[in-house]
């Protein structure tokens, strides 16, 4: 960014303050608790995974664990 932000004293409008719901510094430090298991999975899913996670700069076993989690949770 080479251009400088010019800022000026206009009225913001309708400002609606929102909670805070991002989690604490210490939450995210935590580690979930994980066990190991080993499961076959077919060859199209896993294809899948690995390119949704490369796009994304992530690992795919972990995109497949956060769906695991979201899965488990709603189903509670």
């Amino acid at each position: 960014m080479k251009e400088k932000i010019k800022y000026t004293d206009e009225p913001l409008g309708d400002v609606k303050v929102i909670s805070d719901f991002l989690p604490s510094p210490e939450e995210l430090a935590l580690k979930e608790e994980t066990v190991k298991v080993t499961i076959s999975l077919s060859k199209t899913s896993i294809e899948f995974f690995k390119k949704e996670a490369k796009k994304h700069h992530t690992q795919y076993q972990k995109m497949i664990r956060r769906l695991l989690d979201e899965y488990a949770a709603h189903q509670s």
